[in-house]
Parts: structure tokens; sequence; C-alpha cells
């Protein structure tokens, strides 16, 4: 009995899931990109799962990966290289169109490769100090993006990459809308089921390699370093790999991301939203796939939902206080509030602390 109503809840969810977009449309598009931007959150929250939950790797310069494929797509769906480099134009008279098959693997092999050489030096670094340093990275490649305008101008610097394409494949362009049995579905809907996709995919993988002997092993060492050390894991590599395996996501959601926005600038990637990929994955539930999807849906939408509140807050003020500043500071409350309410987290996992109440 219990299986069949698992199996009524997942049809449930999928149905809901596949109409969302169709109703939030008839709401304005504005709502559907909220669930767009939610959903690349997701992905950006399960890949930092795996390096922080999984692992136990503090890592604060996630948003580093999220920025190397933005500009990835940005570099190679843009008519910026061909404008500069008088080579690359005559190589690619129409201009650079990456398409989706060769986007996905390359964002993704890129920023595992440069996860893989973050972690290299850092293998004997913990804690604190492990965060320092993955904080100062994230914060070099915002800089080297902002200013990577000269002597050669490869990023266009503070003034971003505009006019990047929008993702299409099969001749379906996901940059314009198109009408399905005389219902039209705009560019953000189907945006929106390309990102849950990909957000399925990806929650298949960190979920069979939760269950593996890799994730079971990344867990030991998350618990004691020295015990899974002496019992035999090799730690060295098994943290490397949860370091390119977490930078990959991070990637991807990036190049969906440059797509999806058709500018990107270095603005985009600062510190803040490291610190809030963090807090979606401790908020939520760290290690616990289910917690870390609903840290990431709640503290992207909130934000936004948000705004219609700090508005009328900001009347009743005589226009004293600033909507923005009002909106930041009802999130903070918000966030203080559930860690006060759950210190571990909205949705925790069963085995996470069970050994310290077994202790008490």
């Amino acid at each position: 009995m219990k299986q069949q109503q698992k199996v009524l809840a997942f049809l449930m969810a999928a149905i809901g899931l596949l109409v969302l977009p169709l109703l939030l449309q008839g709401f304005g598009n504005a709502w559907v990109r909220i669930a767009d931007m939610a959903l690349l959150y997701v992905l950006l929250a399960l890949g930092l799962n795996i390096v922080v939950g999984y692992a136990g790797l503090l890592d604060l310069g996630y948003v580093a990966f999220f920025a190397i494929g933005a500009y990835m797509y940005g570099l190679l769906a843009s008519p910026h290289l061909a404008e500069t480099f008088s080579w690359i134009a005559a190589m690619f008279p129409a201009g650079i169109h990456t398409p989706l098959w060769v986007v996905v693997p390359a964002a993704a092999a890129l920023a595992g490769l440069l996860g893989v050489l973050l972690g290299a030096p850092t293998l004997r670094l913990r804690g604190d100090y492990l965060a320092i340093v993955t904080l100062g990275f994230g914060e070099i490649i915002r800089v080297f993006m902002n200013n990577l305008d000269h002597p050669v101008n490869i990023t266009n610097g503070p003034k971003g990459l505009g006019q990047i394409d929008s993702l299409s494949f099969f001749g379906l362009n996901l940059g314009k809308k198109v009408s399905v049995a005389g219902f039209e579905l705009a560019s953000v809907s189907l945006y929106y089921y390309l990102f849950l996709a990909l957000v399925l995919l990806s929650v298949v993988i960190s979920y069979r390699l939760e269950t593996s002997r890799v994730g079971r092993a990344w867990m030991a060492i998350r618990e004691d370093e020295i015990a899974a050390r002496a019992m035999g894991i090799n730690t060295r590599n098994l943290k490397l790999l949860a370091f390119g395996m977490g930078a990959s996501f991070g990637g991807v959601s990036g190049a969906m991301f440059a797509s999806f926005q058709g500018f990107i600038s270095p603005e985009s990637f600062s510190l803040m939203e490291s610190v809030m990929i963090v807090a979606m994955v401790v908020l939520g539930g760290i290690g616990h796939l289910p917690g870390v999807i609903l840290g990431a849906v709640l503290l992207s939408a909130l934000p936004e939902v948000l705004r219609y509140v700090a508005g009328p807050l900001q009347a009743m003020t005589d226009g004293r206080l600033d909507a923005s500043i009002l909106r930041q500071l009802l999130i903070a409350l918000a966030m203080i509030g559930v860690m006060l309410a759950r210190p571990r987290g909205l949705w925790p996992s069963p085995e996470h602390g069970k050994s310290l109440q077994n202790a008490k």
C-alpha cells in the first residue's frame, strides 16, 4: 500500500511540474522566469551538495564555476570573438553558434577540470582555511572576468557579453515562442522544460552517487577523514573527484544561465551568490537531496515574492526605507528564524546526527 502511495505521489508531482509553467503563464511570464531561475539554483545547489554535503568540503567560491560555464557559452555563442579576432571571423563567417549537444559536455568538462585544479592545492586544508582559499578563488575568477578586456579584449570587461544566442536543438529555438495544439508556449516556458530535464538528470546522478561506494567514501571522509584514511580510503583522489563533480554541475548551470539571459557580466557572479548557494544547501538540509531542492526553491523564489511585500512596507514608511533593503532584511530574518527553529535544516537527512543522539 505504501508503494502505491509513493507511486501516486510521484505521478502527482510529475503532472504538477509539467503543468506549472502553463498555469504561471496566465499570471505573466515574470512568474515563469522565477520558476526558471529556481530550477537553475536547484542545479547549482545539487552540485554544491556533492562538495559540502557528501564530502564535507566547505566551498565558498562555487560561483566561480557558474561564471566559467556562463562565459564559455557566452564566448562560443555570441559575435564578440568574431568582432575581436579577424581570424575567427574568417573561420566562422556566419558567426559562432554552439549547439546544445556541444555546450553541456563542454561546460561540464571545463568546469570539472578547473574544479580539480582548485582542489589539488587545497587537499591538506580543512574547515575555515579551506573556506578562505575557495572564497579567494571565486573572487579571483570574478576579477579576471572584469579585467580581461585589455590588452586583448576577451571577456569585454565590466560591460559584459551581449547578443548571446538562445539554445536550439532539433530545429526548435528556445528563444522563440511556439504553438502546440493551438496553445502558445512562451520562450521562458520552453526553457523551463529544458531546465527541469537537467535537474531531473542531476537528481538521478546525485542519488546514484550517494548510494554508491564513492558516495559512502565521501561521507566517511566528511565524518572523520583520519579514520577514513586508516580504513584504506584514498582521500586525495576522492576529494578531487568531489570538487570536479560538483564543479561540472556549476558549469552546466552557468551555460544555461547565459543562454537564458542573453547577457552576462561579472556582477552576476559576486561573493553573495556563493553565500546564497551555500545557504540553500545548509537551510534545506546538508547531504539530503529533497532538503537541498527545497532550500534552493525557497531561497531563490523568496526574494522575488518579497518584492510584493517590501513595496507596501516602503509606502507605509513614506519612502524612508528602501524597498531592496527591506527585502534583504526580510530574507535575513526568515533565514535566522529557520536556523533557530530547525538547526539541521528544513528537511534534514534522517541519518545525519544519529550518532550524536545515541551518545546522549
